[in-house]
């Protein structure tokens, strides 16, 4: 094994002070609550209300466009014939929708560090 076959680990999402991979909805909440002032309550709330608009817009079929940051989409995937791969038998897959992200070219360039990280997402 030489030196380019070495893995690199993906960073931790860091926001503020949060150093984790996961960002939870109550760290989101928290996140509101010391950057906005908003009161735990309120901040609690509007990512609960955010979440669920985003499910129910979702479980509509209706796609989601977040302005600077990407799209999720659903998508239609066919039926098709299967195999499991304990036993080789095959089985037949049904079809069914799924859900894609799509990252904006804004959040792209941020990822890959080409555009200024103060820039806003609108």
């Amino acid at each position: 094994m030489d030196a380019n076959d070495v893995k690199k680990e993906a960073p931790a999402v860091v926001i503020g002070s949060l150093e984790t991979p996961t960002l939870t909805k109550a760290e989101l909440a928290e996140l509101l609550f010391d950057k906005l002032g908003l009161n735990k309550r309120e901040s609690k709330d509007m990512v609960e209300a955010f979440f669920d608009i985003l499910h129910d817009s979702l479980v509509k079929g209706q796609d989601v466009k977040l302005s600077g940051f990407g799209n999720f989409n659903i998508r239609r995937k066919a039926p098709r014939p299967g195999r499991n791969p304990r036993t080789g038998e095959s089985i037949p897959i049904k079809a069914r929708n799924v859900v894609t992200f799509h990252a904006s070219h804004k959040l792209k360039g941020l990822v890959q560090g080409d555009a200024p990280t103060g820039e806003d997402f609108e």
